[in-house]
């Protein structure tokens, strides 16, 4: 099922700046922060020492946003990822099922270090991750993927699927970008970025429900049969 939604109702479930659950993904991991971190030491240095030319009032003012860098930096990266996505000017609610769920060994990053000899060693590191593969009666398939978690092992073939679909046309026949999968039965949130204003969205997947339920056609009661 693909119902289309008005632009004033994606740019709902899109925020225009960065929820607090995107900007804990983007902080991401150690070795992000104190890349983050680094850059603000290097350029509050080079304002310092570099820039004299400037004044002192814009030399200070330039100082605080270098330093403040590793803050405000996940926040500006958050809603840029939001505004990819704001700029497409149809969306839908899709809903259909999960076809397939199987886990795979992703590979996340590489380090690299020395060993005992003095040699160069790279270590892979990897993680199990959980596949969904989702699709409805039109033929439309695709694949979400998320990190394994305790919680995903109630997920089987045939549960429900939801999502928001993003396109450049009109009609959506050609879907460009999806957010991350809900699934109803299990309230489970099944994806990497969380695009989506969780709340909202499903706020609209309960009254689409309702209202599913409301136009479906009743069964009239069958007539028994008395017998003589």
């Amino acid at each position: 099922m693909l119902i289309p939604l008005t632009q004033e109702k994606v740019r709902q479930l899109v925020p225009l700046v960065a929820t607090g659950s995107q900007y804990r993904y983007v902080w991401g991991k150690l070795q992000d922060f104190l890349r983050r971190l680094t850059f603000s030491v290097v350029a509050v240095a080079v304002i310092a020492l570099g820039l004299n030319f400037l004044g002192d009032s814009a030399q200070l003012i330039l100082g605080l946003v270098a330093g403040l860098y590793w803050l405000w930096a996940p926040a500006v990266l958050a809603s840029f990822r939001n505004r990819r996505h704001r700029r497409f000017p149809y969306g839908g609610f899709w809903r259909g099922r999960v076809l397939d769920v199987y886990v795979t060994e992703e590979l996340v990053g590489k380090e690299e270090t020395v060993n005992d000899k003095g040699q160069l060693v790279i270590i892979e590191n990897r993680e199990r991750c959980l596949n969904l593969e989702i699709g409805d009666k039109t033929g439309f398939e695709t694949r979400v993927q998320a990190k394994l978690l305790r919680q995903h092992r109630g997920i089987r073939p045939g549960d429900a699927a939801e999502m928001l679909v993003l396109s450049r046309r009109p009609d959506l026949a050609e879907i460009e970008l999806i957010s991350e999968v809900f699934l109803p039965r299990h309230r489970l949130w099944i994806g990497t970025y969380p695009i989506l204003q969780r709340d909202a969205f499903i706020d609209l997947s309960e009254t689409l429900r309702r209202k599913a339920r409301s136009q479906a056609p009743r069964r009239s009661p069958r007539s028994r049969r008395s017998s003589l």
